[in-house]
């Protein structure tokens, strides 16, 4: 996650909330010396309330207030976060979630960017390792994460999304395509269909898509434009 957000800027504050009294938590010790997240001790107070929510929600407003960052991380798969996260938007900050698949849709919109975990250090085709943690330990379970489908909902997007960018010769940018794709459905990513970038995934599609790709003199680098096909 935190290779994830050093796409995005430099995490000056590392904070991660929970009841650190619990041996249900001693786990996470190493990971949080490792990387220098500050543990954020709250104690359940009452059964069925969650107090680190609040704990949570007071300290980010105390930082948007500080005015010493230009954006928050929200790790979490809860919808009680959408609020916040509309805040903090509200006051100019880029919001970037972070959570699992089955995070509520009014969370995921309420970001400017949302990432999937599961999706989070993959290549494409490999498949993940999980120790088992029965008496037969000796042989290893394999999850293979499947990517979503390309529907017709998907290349919908992806169209309407380069026409809205498209000259008049019906030629759009790829690397505004992807922008304005992220500002039209924050959860996209191509990694979520199998693809580390947008370019092989537009590729991919090319009973749908035209490309064309200029180098840009004396140097490496191409700039790639997309067309639909008719």
């Amino acid at each position: 996650m935190l290779d994830e957000i050093a796409k995005l800027g430099i995490p000056t504050i590392k904070r991660i909330y929970g009841d650190w009294t619990k041996p249900t938590v001693s786990g996470w010790k190493p990971a949080l010396l490792k990387h220098a997240i500050t543990p954020i001790q709250q104690y359940s107070y009452t059964t069925g309330k969650n107090a680190t929510d609040s704990a949570m929600i007071i300290d980010a407003m105390d930082i948007l207030h500080s005015q010493k960052v230009d954006g928050f991380c929200l790790v979490s798969s809860d919808s009680d976060f959408t609020r916040l996260a509309i805040r903090l938007r509200e006051s100019g900050m880029l919001v970037v979630g972070i959570g699992e698949k089955k995070t509520p849709n009014p969370f995921i919109v309420a970001c400017d960017k949302f990432i999937y975990i599961e999706i989070i250090g993959l290549t494409q085709s490999k498949p993940t390792e999980t120790i088992a943690t029965n008496n037969q330990a000796s042989q290893p379970n394999i999850t293979v994460q499947t990517p979503d489908p390309v529907n017709e909902e998907l290349i919908k997007l992806l169209k309407g999304t380069i026409d809205d960018l498209a000259d008049d010769n019906g030629w759009a940018f790829l690397a505004e395509v992807g922008g304005l794709l992220m500002k039209k459905k924050p959860d996209f990513d191509s990694r979520n269909y199998g693809f580390p970038k947008l370019t092989p995934l537009i590729k991919s599609l090319n009973t749908h898509f035209d490309i064309d790709e200029k180098e840009v003199e004396n140097t490496h680098i191409k700039h790639i434009y997309v067309k639909n096909r008719e």
